[in-house]
């Protein structure tokens, strides 16, 4: 499960490499600016995820 955790958030930061190349810093809240501006805020709300249940884990096996 460690590594499933790891993969997924460098899966979720290269997305969010992807996302912040269609970003229009002259329109940013028009047409596919939105979009990524969404996705990059999605992403990052998954990451925080991601580590709050790696933390999580590991308090668990602490405990243990």
């Amino acid at each position: 499960m460690k590594y499933f955790t790891y993969i997924i958030i460098a899966i979720a930061l290269v997305l969010i490499v992807t996302n912040a190349m269609k970003l229009d810093f002259n329109n940013l809240f028009e047409g596919d600016s939105v979009v990524g501006l969404i996705c990059i805020a999605a992403l990052l709300c998954a990451i925080c995820l991601l580590l709050i249940f790696k933390m999580s884990k590991s308090i668990q096996d602490k405990s243990k």
